[in-house]
């Protein structure tokens, strides 16, 4: 049989164009997981930058303001410096645990971010049971911080990551029943079915007023998750002994201290999409389609603003935990689970009977 050399030149070229089919279709998976990394990176540095300034202001002192424009690349300096400095391991700890440690408590928080519909079909992955999946993989980095303090082979280290895992537990479980109430508010526990469901009335359409002890439960249980002040029990940094974190250094050190604030970042988010209606806007929809069209338009324009009355929300709650770190006390360990266990545990519970009931009562 004879082959043209046409022919053979089209069956080349066919092929070249499916690997390059193939080539472009891992890079259109990657790039959004690239661009969401980018974004999440950038927003931690912002995030240290404010809260920075912010407890300046508070202790009348002057914050950052040499390291760039009024001080934004403080943080990046620091993560640099973290990245050279030499990392110390513990001659008889275990050199496994101790090094897997960090990387689990910000994997799993990296993870959460897959479920957070920033604006209209914009996200990374829509699950069905998109709030129990947070909640399923933010579980986890206590795990990594109990890893962290055993693999020390020191006696604080280990008792920092078992206050560390104490304090999840107890705030962990009035946190999913808050989320609970929410879903069947919703009817769905996919995050995109909860703001849709929150769209219909403008901001009088938010959980926030549906669920206003549901509001404060997850408040006060996320800033507890986050182990931000006044419940920074696990780390305590302001003291000598920092915890779990005691025997870490260079970047190992820096992976505890971006997952801190990874880890509130993901509550901020939470709160908005749970209880602000995400990226709703305040102005109920008549009013918007008639003047701005904001609802209708799906393009780059649309997603911008969704964008950014998402992370509008989001640092409205960052300013809040920021404050809150700088201005209350810290709480006694037999406070901190008194408060999770005799209050927040019983509340949650009533206000899920509560909801409960409601809706059975309207169907």
């Amino acid at each position: 049989m004879i082959i043209d050399t046409t022919e053979i030149q089209d069956i080349h070229s066919f092929a070249g164009l499916e690997s390059f089919n193939e080539v472009y279709g891992i890079l259109w998976v990657l790039v959004p997981i690239l661009i969401l990394i980018l974004g999440i990176a950038i927003s931690v540095l912002a995030i240290v930058w404010l809260e920075r300034e912010i407890s300046a202001g508070i202790q009348q002192r002057i914050g950052p303001e040499y390291a760039g424009p009024f001080g934004v690349l403080q943080a990046l300096a620091d993560g640099t410096k973290l990245l050279f400095k030499e990392n110390l391991i513990p001659s008889r700890g275990d050199i496994r645990l101790f090094s897997i440690g960090p990387s689990i408590s910000v994997i799993s928080i990296l993870l959460s971010y897959s479920v957070i519909p920033f604006g209209y079909n914009f996200i990374l992955s829509d699950f069905n049971i998109g709030v129990f999946l947070w909640i399923a993989i933010s579980s986890i980095a206590p795990i990594g911080l109990l890893m962290s303090g055993y693999g020390s082979n020191n006696k604080y280290s280990f008792l920092g990551g078992l206050r560390a895992a104490a304090q999840s537990i107890s705030y962990e479980i009035p946190l999913t029943l808050c989320v609970l109430s929410i879903s069947l508010l919703s009817n769905s526990l996919s995050t995109v079915d909860i703001v849709d469901a929150q769209s219909k009335y403008g901001c009088w359409g938010w959980n926030l007023w549906r669920q206003p002890m549901g509001f404060i439960v997850f408040l006060i249980s996320s800033l507890a998750e986050c182990e931000r002040l006044p419940f920074d029990l696990p780390e305590a940094e302001e003291e000598l002994v920092a915890g779990y974190q005691t025997e870490y250094s260079g970047i190992r050190f820096g992976l505890f201290y971006v997952a801190s604030y990874l880890n509130l970042l993901i509550s901020s988010l939470f709160v908005t999409v749970l209880y602000l209606g995400g990226s709703n806007i305040s102005i109920p929809y008549i009013f918007v389609s008639e003047f701005f069209e904001i609802n209708k338009t799906y393009g780059v324009f649309g997603t911008t603003i969704d964008l950014f009355i998402t992370l509008a929300k989001t640092y409205f709650f960052l300013f809040v935990s920021i404050i809150t770190r700088w201005t209350l006390p810290r709480l006694r360990m037999d406070q901190l689970l008194n408060l999770g266990w005799k209050f927040l545990l019983p509340i949650s519970l009533g206000n899920l009977l509560l909801t409960t009931s409601s809706q059975l009562f309207s169907l």
